[in-house]
């Protein structure tokens, strides 16, 4: 199983880079392009992509050490790890196909085994303990996915015909506070996860940035809502370190 984790986290920079040079159909700035929505980030929000895979190849790299081996935490999220990396390369020529129902489910199974990674890695206390880069990197990765798949069910909904283009205000602004309310119950079921909340401001932001320069109708509320969405993000995650510190400087 943890073979399968390292050949999951090496096929999602591959598939990635593949599907740029539209080896797959069209690549996804493209595909996005025909389906444009008031729930899309400026372009360079997707650079964290990078980040993530090489942090995800760390992961992979390192739980196949001898010194690993026999590691309890490890061997319990491998599967899921390896799962969630696979479906996030396999959405990548789904979504240059335009198969956007695929696409939804692959993306949400993904995001449902990162969010059950990240937990239990924070649960075992893996930010500040052996497992620190394990727990980075699978955080961010589920962080990023928790807004992308509303972003990607948008998308859908406009490909689908089921909103207007023109009228997509309402729609969009649900969409976005389902995905402020995952944010906030994860992000506390997790104690105050720095890097999943990171990874989901650097989109809210980056949606922000997006749609205060956009033409659409409804982009200047649905850019303040992304952005009290960070706010709230932002708050709830010092409120919740600061807890933890108190918490532990009374228990000892």
């Amino acid at each position: 199983m943890r073979i399968l984790v390292l050949l999951a986290a090496l096929a999602m920079p591959v598939v990635a880079f593949l599907s740029q040079r539209g080896v797959f159909g069209p690549d996804n700035g493209e595909v996005s392009a025909r389906y444009p929505t008031l729930l899309v980030a400026a372009g360079y929000a997707f650079s964290i992509w990078s980040l993530v895979f090489a942090l995800d190849l760390v992961h992979a790299l390192r739980q196949l050490r001898a010194r690993w081996r026999d590691d309890p935490l490890l061997a319990r999220i491998a599967p899921a790890t390896a799962a969630g990396f696979a479906l996030t390369a396999l959405w990548m020529p789904l979504f240059s196909q335009g198969l956007f129902a695929a696409c939804l489910l692959v993306i949400f199974a993904a995001l449902a085994c990162l969010l059950w990674v990240a937990v239990r890695l924070s649960d075992a206390g893996a930010h500040g303990g052996a497992h620190l880069w394990s727990w980075l990197g699978l955080s961010l990765h589920a962080g990023w996915l928790s807004l992308a798949a509303f972003l990607n069910l948008a998308q859908s909904a406009l490909a689908f015909g089921w909103i207007h283009p023109q009228a997509q205000l309402v729609s969009s602004l649900l969409l976005l506070a389902a995905a402020t309310a995952l944010l906030l119950w994860f992000n506390a079921r997790m104690r105050g996860n720095l890097a999943y909340a990171a990874a989901a401001l650097w989109g809210l932001v980056a949606m922000w940035v997006r749609q205060s320069g956009s033409t659409l109708p409804g982009s200047d509320p649905t850019a303040r809502m992304a952005l009290l969405a960070a706010a709230l993000l932002a708050a709830q995650s010092a409120w919740l370190r600061l807890r933890a510190r108190r918490l532990a400087a009374t228990a000892h």
